[in-house]
């Protein structure tokens, strides 16, 4: 097996203004918490972003007991190009079209072939919506509730290829590469942490932004009762892994940080990982005896 080489993409020509968001939906509630996300990302675009990144499963919440009990409740659905038309997410679109910003938001998508994915939403600028990405690691009792998304994503905003992943995605390395393979200049995960950790939230996405010398933006739910209760933390990460932008453990929060151009292309001169990698990367391998 060989890895596929990375694509060669033109550096964006200006900076981009993009918000983290962590905060706390009400499980079950679509029609609520997308008009609370709306004001959040009515906020966002006060702050000058242009993307808005909100935590996974924010338009249902991330609580597996009503997600089980009441999926026709918290579900939207999705047509067979991936276009979202549920008028409860009509302030979502009233936010990303007066606002003039692209809105990345969690949801349970039902599409029409009978599979339940864990997406992220793109509502876009001319108030359309439509499925970005589906999930494609999923976590633990999430394989009893969903079926796994089937292919990568990117989003293009101006000229910044952005990544698309949503929370487990981001503990595997492959899946990061793989966008920085398709020439993303960033990786958004929208996430659900739950509260104990802390270490490894904020280990991977850093991680994530090192090894393929690109912007992340890791959005967080929190808030919500044990054992369902999460923990913040959202953030935006520089090329190098550094926090420019970090949010509290609790309390909810618009995190706007810039991605400069200028520095992706430093920080791709000084750390050429992704210009040195070989593509059969260590393989094949020899057995030496012990």
């Amino acid at each position: 097996m060989t890895t596929p080489p990375v694509a060669s993409a033109p550096l964006p020509s200006a900076p981009l203004t993009v918000a983290a968001v962590q905060a706390d939906p009400v499980p079950g509630d679509v029609p609520g918490n997308a008009r609370v996300a709306a004001g959040l990302a009515a906020r966002a675009a006060g702050a000058g972003a242009r993307v808005a990144v909100l935590p996974e499963l924010f338009l249902p919440a991330y609580h597996p007991p009503t997600l089980a009990a009441d999926p026709a409740g918290t579900d939207v659905a999705a047509t067979g190009d991936g276009a979202v038309d549920d008028p409860r997410l009509d302030p979502l679109r009233a936010a990303a079209r007066d606002n003039g910003i692209t809105l990345v938001v969690g949801a349970a998508v039902r599409h029409p072939d009978g599979r339940r994915t864990i997406s992220a939403l793109v509502a876009d600028p001319t108030g359309a919506i439509r499925v970005g990405y589906d999930k494609q690691q999923l976590w633990g009792g999430e394989r009893e509730l969903f079926d796994a998304g089937r292919r990568g994503a990117t989003l293009l905003v101006d000229d910044w290829r952005l990544g698309l992943g949503i929370c487990y995605d981001g503990c595997f390395p492959e899946h990061a590469r793989a966008a920085a393979a398709d020439g993303a200049h960033g990786y958004l995960c929208p996430s659900g942490y739950l509260a104990g950790s802390a270490h490894r939230r904020d280990l991977y996405y850093a991680a994530r932004a090192l090894d393929n010398t690109m912007y992340v933006v890791f959005a967080n739910a929190v808030g919500g009762a044990d054992p369902w209760r999460f923990n913040g933390g959202a953030a935006v990460y520089d090329p190098e892994g550094r926090p420019l932008v970090r949010g509290a453990d609790d309390g909810e929060a618009v995190l706007v940080a810039t991605l400069d151009p200028a520095a992706l292309a430093a920080t791709r001169s000084a750390h050429s990982m992704l210009a040195d990698r070989p593509a059969d990367q260590g393989l094949p391998r020899t057995a030496l005896p012990a």
